[in-house]
């Protein structure tokens, strides 16, 4: 997988992992990491989520890295935003408020681009990567931001071999063998959601593990 995949993606609008409304899981859980108001919040992999708006509204300050240019577009004009545009290094910065959305490759961020979050949340960048950029992605995001103490990781686990990712599946294991180093993990909630993802089923996938995990620094 390389960039021209997800521009492809954004291209054909094939965006299913795009969700219409904000993530119940953010919903329910972020309040009870007891961050303070203004706390920044690095969003990797971010799309055009309306959990971005909904962080903003809830006080806190948005850094959304998006890789499409025309995904970032999209959410500033679906959510009737003027964004200031500018540059910085290899990204394009859109910002409106509360929010700055990165638009350039996650890799080519530095720690001073992300000084600023002490938070991650992280419901489809982890699970968007194959096995060998997954360990590239949490080594960077380790690099450039080690001050990120707490935050929300949503995965999903499935027997890969049924069914080529994107999403990928992510076991537990291998969720805790590569944050566990650096956070305590707790799974806030864990449920199959098959019945709610006919793709998956009709490719042969019998079971589909969504789990909600907080992180929190050691």
């Amino acid at each position: 997988m390389d960039s021209t995949f997800w521009h492809d993606r954004w291209a054909r609008n094939q965006i299913g992992f795009h969700l219409p409304e904000v993530n119940p899981y953010l919903q329910r859980y972020w309040p009870g990491l007891g961050l303070a108001s203004g706390a920044g919040v690095l969003v990797p992999l971010c799309g055009k989520s309306l959990d971005l708006m909904w962080l903003a509204e809830q006080g806190y300050r948005v850094l959304g890295v998006e890789l499409s240019e025309k995904a970032v577009e999209a959410f500033f004009r679906e959510q009737c935003l003027a964004a200031h545009v500018s540059r910085r290094g290899g990204f394009k910065v859109y910002q409106a408020g509360a929010v700055e959305l990165w638009c350039g490759d996650f890799f080519e961020l530095s720690r001073e681009d992300v000084g600023g979050c002490t938070a991650l949340y992280d419901r489809a960048a982890l699970i968007a990567l194959p096995s060998p950029v997954r360990e590239r992605y949490i080594a960077h995001l380790q690099t450039i931001a080690p001050q990120v103490q707490d935050g929300l990781l949503i995965s999903l686990d499935y027997e890969q071999a049924l069914k080529d990712g994107p999403p990928f599946a992510v076991s537990d294991d291998e969720v805790r063998g590569l944050l566990g180093a650096h956070w305590r993990l707790s799974i806030l909630e864990q449920r199959d959601i098959l019945a709610e993802s006919p793709k998956f089923a009709q490719g042969g996938v019998t079971s589909l593990e969504e789990r909600v995990y907080q992180l929190a620094g050691l």
